[in-house]
């Protein structure tokens, strides 16, 4: 049974990387890629239902071994012996290499796909990584804006019925990622009133709040994000011929080189004039017995660039996020709009970049400043200005994850979890209704 003091489960799953910890703590105990690799023998067997009991057992790297004394078990023979051999994270991204396994995303786009592999992958991360009994503890878990309710009683159905944990609570995304904003100096006043610009590996989203409530008329998506810029690397890398043009190796160049710049045409005079802003980068084998130099040019600032100017990769969404942002707060109720503006915040990885937050803002003021200026023009009235201000802060990498941890450590927490008591009583569409936390 949980008791006050124990901490709580914080689970933010996306669709590139799970970020697992307990409430209270700065950072995630773990991140690892949203992956699980099964065993391709059994793709024939039929799965298990969702409500099936659960055990909490050892399994992923000892699942062989277990394998061979499970042969009698009662619960191995009704379940099938596939339900045991699985990988999840780096462990599932090596398993596939090997034969017999199949490497699988259970999450596409932010949405569950396979609840069969998503229930195999949360058992893991509770048992093998966070090594806690799940009744013990209460669980706060993220979902993405606009989620369907029946995504919500499927994640119930699991966590009460398979893991019989002790509460359960799951907050919107782009609501946690404002609570995580306080933490920078910037934010005055902790509000949960702003625009959420959450852009991670696979897709880009902006999201309207208004005081803890997402817009949903308003949200708006780039199908541009971490993933995009690391293939535009790679073909960048390719077409000239580097000497290694992996993905790894891409992403290694994303993460450690690549930034914003102000203007992309003076950036490319200062390169083309300064041939000490060229960059290389080493690649080590395993062994670390062999090098390669792969020379590192435009793509620094350019590859950052196709959120400012899309066409530079794709052309099929030319829109710059800037302007996806005014339209998103454009599209929002006229009495909000100066807090959505005046409280732009950054989450997810992609938005790490040197500068970004610096550019993003000083263009969403142009597009503000023509629209006051027209407007003035019209009416022949002065405007009283809008206050327009991106916030960055040390966070926001994690900022899903670290929003519901502040979030999990208030007194009020656990009064505003759904129980496994009533869980039995009223059953999975309790979490259909939305209880929204009071800002302390």
């Amino acid at each position: 049974m949980a008791s006050i003091a124990t901490p709580a489960v914080v689970m933010d799953n996306g669709t590139g990387l799970t970020k697992l910890g307990f409430a209270g703590n700065d950072a995630p105990s773990f991140v690892f890629p949203t992956a699980i690799a099964t065993n391709s023998n059994f793709s024939g067997k039929p799965s298990a239902p969702l409500n099936r009991p659960r055990r909490s057992g050892p399994s992923g790297s000892g699942a062989s071994a277990i394998n061979s004394n499970l042969s009698n078990n009662n619960v191995a023979l009704k379940r099938g012996m596939e339900d045991l051999d699985f990988y999840i994270g780096d462990e599932a991204l090596e398993a596939c290499n090997g034969p017999n396994y199949s490497l699988s995303y259970p999450i596409k786009h932010g949405q569950i796909e396979n609840w069969d592999h998503m229930e195999r992958f949360w058992e893991n991360s509770i048992f093998k990584y966070l090594r806690c009994e799940p009744e013990d503890h209460y669980f706060l878990l993220t979902e993405p804006p606009l989620n369907p309710p029946e995504n919500r009683e499927n994640t119930a159905e699991i966590m009460f019925e398979s893991f019989n944990c002790a509460g359960l609570y799951i907050a919107v995304q782009a609501v946690l990622a404002l609570a995580a904003s306080w933490t920078s100096s910037k934010v005055q006043n902790r509000v949960l009133t702003g625009t959420v610009i959450d852009s991670g590996d696979g897709v880009t989203h902006v999201i309207p709040v208004a005081e803890g409530y997402v817009i949903g008329s308003a949200i708006k998506n780039i199908p541009i994000a971490g993933r995009d810029i690391t293939l535009f690397i790679q073909q960048m890398l390719r077409e000239r011929g580097e000497a290694d043009s992996s993905l790894r190796t891409a992403e290694q160049i994303k993460q450690n080189y690549c930034y914003v710049c102000p203007d992309i045409v003076k950036e490319f005079r200062k390169f083309d004039n300064d041939s000490q802003k060229f960059s290389q980068y080493i690649v080590e084998n395993q062994n670390k017995t062999q090098k390669k130099i792969v020379d590192i040019g435009y793509e620094k600032f350019l590859a950052p660039e196709i959120f400012f100017n899309p066409e530079i990769a794709s052309s099929d969404f030319l829109i710059p996020l800037p302007t996806v942002v005014d339209q998103a707060i454009q599209s929002s109720p006229i009495d909000v709009r100066k807090g959505l503006y005046k409280n732009i915040v950054l989450s997810g990885g992609s938005t790490m970049f040197k500068d970004f937050g610096r550019r993003l803002q000083r263009d969403i003021r142009d597009i503000v400043k023509q629209r006051i200026e027209a407007s003035e023009r019209l009416s022949n009235a002065k405007s009283t200005g809008v206050e327009v201000q991106v916030i960055s802060h040390r966070r926001q990498r994690n900022a899903v994850w670290f929003g519901g941890s502040l979030m999990a450590q208030t007194s009020e927490f656990k009064a505003y979890c759904h129980t496994k008591q009533d869980y039995d009583e009223f059953g999975p569409n309790i979490v259909r209704n939305f209880s929204l936390f009071s800002v302390p």
